[in-house]
């Protein structure tokens, strides 16, 4: 037996180093030539504005993104938001778990290229009748047999179908390690965002309420005055108005807030009825003045949604090869050695000894068409991600151009909004001085009051815009996140899972490892 298993393993040796996998081998798509994001060149800097969130913002070209990109914005309860939901999130738990099943996939795809070995035991009850073999008249007989044995079986790879099969299950666990990272980082952009609203809501219902108290005033000076007779009847109707319209805007803003508190609370992974007591304002997040931005040729390797198409094509690339080389002979060896005999205490027995080996090879002849349109089917498979990624780079490089267009217009919109605000702000200063001196009457003093509340919600409103756009710069650019560090943070939760069964996974960083650059 040892001869004949070693004759078995030099050929299947021989085999495998004369194989080849058939189907194209996988490339990674070039990086487009592309030299700037925009149609035009963008200003070497943001345009300025005189408030605490107006700074002139720069663009730096091929710096690294921090890691932590959120802590720029230097708010301590954004950072605590932000580890909470890095650790509770279920979308971002889903999606590495999502990964753990690839890979394990992946894994169990290995196993194809070794043999298969069994051990079997099987004793049976027979009955046996001399007269199936010419024996007329011989009594039957009844025994039992027993059969202990070891197979192996190995399916010899010449044409690649299983490498192919590995391949494809590899890139699909790329695929998944790509899209863990797209959640995250939509997952931390997600959370400064909702930071930042509710930051500008609070501070809108804040000076439309201002707004409504100064007309309320201005009703009731209004009413004094018609009761006196100084005026007529349809200039407090017409004042009623103004409040009453005024007052409309608080309801939506409440709604808002309460739906983006609701928000909050989810994406940290709570039920709305728990949502995390950190709140926000304006003044506490800070604007990053200093913007890195990635060459265009580098973009492809930076987002985690074009990584992810890339592997996706990389997918569709292999199973053409698991389609081919089935169309090709598939070619198995062999061999089992065991022992059969009548009684249980002679199982292992030299006399009892069996041994066979073998094998087999498969041409495949006519399957009525279905191994070549599968094929086909295969390669319309690989032309789709081929398209599929095509796009995901153009919506890619559209979303960093629209985004530093964003950028550049509403820091000249805040600037705007400013010279509004500060106009208003004047021109209140003039009239609480005229009022003072007696020149002007009480309700033109309470009209200045009103126009300057009005231009605090417009510089409140362009205020949080331009940080919701650097934080969806950071979010076109790919994040500071990498998948060498994903991987890390995956290893490190499985250490600690094994180590503390009680310990959730965890693989993001968590609060001790907050820290501001």
């Amino acid at each position: 037996m040892g001869i004949h298993l070693k004759t078995l393993l030099t050929l299947s040796a021989a085999a495998i180093l004369v194989s080849c996998a058939v189907g194209p081998n996988f490339k990674t798509p070039l990086a487009p030539d592309v030299k700037r994001y925009t149609e035009t060149d963008l200003p070497a800097k943001t345009a300025a504005a005189e408030t605490p969130e107006g700074a002139a913002q720069t663009f730096v070209d091929d710096a690294d993104i921090p890691e932590h990109w959120w802590t720029l914005f230097g708010s301590d309860p954004l950072n605590t938001l932000m580890n909470q939901a890095l650790k509770s999130n279920p979308d971002l738990k889903a999606a590495t778990a999502s990964l753990t099943q690839a890979q394990e996939n992946f894994y169990a795809a290995r196993g194809g290229l070794l043999p298969s070995v069994d051990a079997g035991f099987d004793p049976t009850r027979q009955k046996f009748n001399p007269a199936a073999f010419g024996e007329q008249g011989a009594p039957s007989s009844i025994f039992t047999l027993y059969n202990a044995s070891v197979s192996v079986s190995y399916g010899l790879d010449i044409f690649g179908g299983t490498r192919r099969a590995i391949e494809a299950a590899h890139a699909q666990a790329s695929t998944q390690r790509y899209e863990l990272e797209a959640a995250y980082l939509s997952l931390t952009a997600n959370v400064v965002t909702a930071a930042i609203q509710d930051a500008s809501l609070r501070e809108q219902i804040k000076e439309t309420q201002n707004i409504v108290d100064i007309e309320s005033k201005q009703l009731e000076v209004l009413k004094k005055q018609f009761a006196l007779g100084g005026i007529p009847k349809a200039i407090v109707l017409s004042q009623e108005a103004a409040l009453a319209q005024t007052q409309t805007a608080l309801p939506p803003l409440e709604k808002q807030l309460a739906q983006t508190r609701n928000q909050i609370a989810v994406l940290a992974g709570q039920f709305p009825g728990n949502a995390p007591a950190e709140t926000f304002a304006l003044t506490s997040l800070h604007l990053p003045e200093s913007l890195p931005l990635a060459l265009p040729s580098k973009l492809t390797q930076r987002r985690p949604d074009i990584k992810a198409a890339e592997a996706q094509l990389h997918v569709a690339s292999a199973e053409i090869g698991v389609a081919t080389a089935a169309m090709f002979p598939q070619l198995t060896l062999s061999a089992s050695y065991g022992s059969e005999t009548t009684s249980f205490s002679q199982l292992f027995t030299s006399g009892a000894e069996v041994w066979s080996i073998g094998g087999g090879i498969l041409q495949p002849l006519f399957h009525g068409g279905t191994l070549l349109h599968e094929k086909r089917a295969a390669q319309a498979a690989y032309d789709k991600a081929q398209a599929q990624y095509e796009s995901t780079v153009l919506l890619a490089f559209k979303n960093v151009a629209d985004t530093l267009r964003a950028l550049q217009y509403d820091a000249e919109g805040l600037k705007a909004q400013a010279n509004a605000d500060s106009a208003a702000k004047n021109s209140l200063d003039l009239a609480q001085a005229q009022f003072a001196a007696g020149a002007i009457s009480y309700p033109q003093l309470l009209d200045a009051q009103r126009t300057y509340a009005q231009a605090r919600i417009g510089l409140v409103q362009a205020s949080a815009l331009r940080l919701v756009d650097t934080a969806a710069l950071f979010q076109a650019l790919g994040g500071g996140w990498s998948v060498e560090k994903m991987a890390q943070k995956l290893s490190d939760a499985k250490t600690e899972k094994t180590t503390v069964a009680s310990a959730a996974p965890e693989t993001q960083p968590s609060a001790k490892s907050e820290k501001k650059p």
